[in-house]
């Protein structure tokens, strides 16, 4: 019987695994298929308070996961096939291993949604990125490429508009789904320019690890070109990694978990942290804040029952 069981090893999960620790609750850490998070994916981080230099996105993570290993977390390699929110104490498939806790603190995370170019997965990090407001600063004086037409790639887009010289939004339609303030503000700014009815086929450079341009192909005339840029940014939005909770927890209409009073889900002894139940910042600092407080949630849900 686990008094604290985590799923996630991100920053989220990390900070919930070094508290619920220092608290001598023995936690155990599922580690799932992307360990590490979407930290794991960036290279430099250079807005995580303490590193004035910044510190490499998986480098962070190691620290983390060392310092939750100091205070005595215990870590499981797999991932969560299955769980049993109906009764306490919660029970959770992990391969061929069955788990019994009395609290559980989800911080699935939520994942990117890509492209499904091969060229896209070797340049993330390199020229390729799925966060502006991580990723932004480095593209000062240079041309870049948001891919996508909704709220998220309008967002996006005017935030770069603050370091690139020019900002190319390329969407598959001659028209945007992005809610029409968000439209009006994107005309109203001389540094971002339209690519109508066109997909991205490619990205150069991968096997020189940097971006050089992309390969477009007009829907239309089916005729395609070569557009050199500095970096390109994919503003289709995420997916919450909550389909294993689907029917059991409270979930919003994109898919997130739904908390309320901090961490706690609509079952009692269930938190989440981190993007699983953010849809508006998904930054490293506010998942670990979350994961802080739904690791003391936990605490005192536990005390409270002693």
């Amino acid at each position: 019987m686990r008094n604290v069981v985590i799923i996630g090893s991100g920053c989220a999960g990390l900070t919930a695994a070094i508290y619920a620790a220092r608290a001598n609750l023995k936690p155990l850490l599922i580690r799932g298929v992307e360990a590490g998070g979407q930290l794991t994916l960036t290279t430099l981080v250079e807005n995580f308070p303490g590193f004035p230099k910044g510190v490499q996105g998986p480098e962070l993570i190691d620290l983390m996961q060392k310092q939750a290993t100091e205070f005595g977390t215990e870590f499981l390699e797999g991932n969560v096939e299955k769980v049993d929110l109906s009764k306490r104490p919660f029970v959770l498939d992990v391969g061929h291993e069955r788990l019994e806790t009395k609290t559980l603190i989800i911080a699935s995370g939520a994942s990117a949604k890509l492209l499904g170019l091969e060229s896209e997965r070797k340049l993330l990090g390199h020229g390729v990125s799925t966060c502006a407001t991580c990723d932004g600063y480095f593209f000062r004086g240079k041309e870049v490429v948001v891919v996508g037409g909704g709220d998220t790639a309008a967002e996006d887009a005017l935030f770069l508009t603050r370091y690139a010289t020019t900002v190319n939004i390329v969407h598959r339609r001659d028209q945007l789904r992005a809610s029409k303030i968000m439209q009006d503000r994107l005309r109203r700014n001389d540094k971002i320019k339209f690519i109508w009815n066109s997909a991205v086929e490619d990205i150069l450079d991968a096997d020189k690890r940097e971006v050089s341009g992309i390969k477009l192909r007009n829907l239309k005339t089916q005729e395609e070109a070569l557009k050199p840029v500095d970096g390109v940014f994919i503003g289709i939005g995420h997916e919450p990694n909550t389909s294993l909770f689907r029917g059991q927890l409270e979930v919003d209409d994109l898919g997130y978990l739904v908390t309320r009073e901090g961490s706690k889900t609509n079952i009692p002894g269930v938190f989440a942290a981190g993007d699983v139940k953010d849809r508006v910042y998904r930054q490293a600092i506010t998942a670990a804040g979350s994961g802080c407080m739904a690791a003391i949630e936990a605490e005192r849900f536990l005390e409270a029952e002693s």
